[in-house]
């Protein structure tokens, strides 16, 4: 989920579906990328300390990050796809770090949260490690 694209998105009747059981049809495989290509995507681990509300937002969360030598603020767009989007403070997840910083919502927006079934219209999960790893770890 990119923390814009779901700033104007919600939930779908496929979310619906999917958390009374229903199955999902999966997409097409996108066509291949060059190595090189996913090799310039920078994937790390980190640790979510804070979920705070957007002012302003009915959608957005800005997610304070420890990646172990520095942290970051990075905007999701969660609040409506759970109860209590602060259920996820102290969790790791995966994360982009390499994209170009944004400002939304006058918040600086660093980098962008992986979750699992957003572009699919389920009820999102968050792309984890199976087990705890040192904040910052590269995934790849």
């Amino acid at each position: 989920m990119t923390e814009f694209a779901s700033e104007t998105c919600s939930l779908t009747a496929a979310t619906m579906a999917a958390e009374s059981g229903a199955k999902m049809t999966p997409a097409a495989v996108k066509p291949p990328i060059a190595m090189a290509d996913l090799e310039k995507i920078d994937i790390r681990v980190g640790t979510i300390e804070s979920v705070e509300d957007v002012p302003g937002s009915d959608k957005l969360v800005a997610l304070k990050v420890n990646f172990g030598d520095h942290r970051r603020t990075i905007l999701s767009g969660m609040k409506q796809e759970r109860a209590d989007p602060k259920e996820i403070e102290g969790k790791q997840a995966l994360f982009v770090v390499n994209l170009e910083p944004r400002k939304v919502r006058g918040i600086l927006s660093e980098g962008m949260l992986f979750d699992i079934g957003f572009a699919d219209g389920i009820k999102p999960a968050l792309a984890m490690p199976e087990t705890a790893v040192p904040d910052g770890s590269r995934a790849g």
